[in-house]
């Protein structure tokens, strides 16, 4: 099942850079982990923003719900989940 996600990040103006720098680092290792597995397929940033648009293939909107909700980010983001169906006219 594929997923659109667009995520967006609000990390307190408060936060020590050193706690923002350690829970950075923990989301890219997460997301790459998840890349090579074949479950985040795309990752776009939006430009002048702290956000990305991402697209998940998944089992199931439990498998998403899982792997969202791990995202070391997560308590500080919002998100959009949008479910995607094959376009009949999509030549891929």
């Amino acid at each position: 099942m594929l997923y659109l996600v667009r995520m967006d990040v609000h990390l307190p103006h408060d936060m020590p850079a050193a706690q923002a720098d350690e829970i950075k680092a923990r989301e890219k290792a997460y997301s790459q982990e998840l890349q090579r597995q074949g479950k985040w397929r795309q990752l776009h940033r939006v430009v002048g923003e702290y956000a990305n648009y991402s697209v998940f293939d998944v089992e199931s909107h439990d498998e998403l719900h899982a792997i969202l909700s791990g995202l070391p980010l997560f308590p500080f983001m919002t998100m959009k989940v949008t479910a995607l169906a094959h376009h009949p006219s999509s030549i891929c």
